[in-house]
C-alpha cells in the first residue's frame, strides 16, 4: 500500500519525473515566467519554494544544496544574489499559477508559471536605420545640405504593381484549401 506517498507522478518513471521538475525550476529561475501545463507548474512549485528559501538564508550549505538541484554555478549565483534578496520580506508564496485555457492538441490545461515578484526589464529605445525625408509639395525630396553646398532636388519616383501578376500566397496555405473540409475549424 502506498500510505502518504502521494504526488503527481505526472506520467513518468521516477528519474524522469525528477529531471523534469529540476528542468522546470531551473527555467523559471533564469526566465522568472514560464508557459506550462497545470500539474507541471504544480509539481515544480515545492521543489522553486525549497531552493528560494535556501537563497534568502544565503548560507555555504544552502549554495551546495541548490547546486545539487539546479547543476550550473550560474543559475545558483542567479538565485542566491538577485531572485532571494526580492523575496526577504515573504516568508512563502514566492510562485504564482495563472490559468491560460485548455491545449488545442490534447485538451491539457496550460497556465503561466511565474515568480511573484519579476523584474521589470528595461526597454531600450527602437533605433531606426534611416529616418523618412522630408517631402516637397512638387514631389520631390530634399537631401541633407552641407554648410555652403546647395540642396539637391531629386524626383520621386513610385512603384507601381505589375500589371496581371497576383499576390503571391503561402505555399502551404494552398495545400490547405484543397485537403480543407467542412467540419475543419481552420
Amino acid at each position: 500500500m502506498r500510505h502518504a506517498k502521494k504526488r503527481l507522478q505526472l506520467g513518468r518513471f521516477t528519474s524522469w519525473h525528477d529531471a523534469t521538475i529540476k528542468s522546470l525550476a531551473k527555467n523559471v529561475i533564469l526566465c522568472q515566467s514560464i508557459k506550462t501545463t497545470l500539474h507541471r507548474a504544480k509539481a515544480s512549485r515545492q521543489m522553486i519554494e525549497h531552493l528560494i528559501t535556501l537563497g534568502k538564508k544565503n548560507t555555504l550549505f544552502g549554495r551546495r544544496q541548490a547546486q545539487k538541484i539546479l547543476g550550473e554555478h550560474k543559475v545558483v549565483n542567479l538565485l542566491f544574489n538577485e531572485i532571494a534578496p526580492r523575496f526577504s520580506n515573504r516568508s512563502s508564496g514566492f510562485t504564482r499559477i495563472i490559468g491560460m485555457g485548455k491545449r488545442r492538441g490534447d485538451d491539457a490545461e496550460m497556465v503561466i508559471f511565474e515568480l511573484t515578484e519579476i523584474k521589470k526589464k528595461e526597454v531600450r529605445p527602437v533605433k531606426h536605420a534611416k529616418e523618412a525625408k522630408p517631402q516637397d509639395t512638387h514631389g520631390q525630396t530634399e537631401e541633407k545640405t552641407v554648410e555652403g553646398v546647395k540642396p539637391v532636388l531629386k524626383p520621386v519616383i513610385k512603384e507601381q504593381p505589375a500589371k496581371g501578376k497576383k499576390p503571391q500566397t503561402k505555399f502551404l496555405g494552398g495545400i490547405r484549401s484543397i485537403f480543407k473540409k467542412k467540419s475543419d475549424s481552420l
